[in-house]
């Protein structure tokens, strides 16, 4: 018997887990959509910036 409360707990762990990373890699969506849309914005204006020839030449 103690055995099987040995497997459990690694059993329990796993499903523990897999239902964490389901529940947090979840798709969010409703109000506001993507949270982090503003910060992407602003990432994308820092590389184009930081991929133009500077300006003194």
């Amino acid at each position: 018997m103690a055995v099987l409360v040995w497997l459990l707990i690694p059993v329990a762990g796993a499903v523990v887990a897999g239902l964490w990373g389901t529940w947090a890699t979840r798709r969010r969506s409703g109000t506001g959509g993507v949270r982090d849309a503003a910060g992407v914005r602003g990432y994308e204006a820092f590389r184009a910036a930081m991929e133009r020839a500077p300006a003194d030449g």
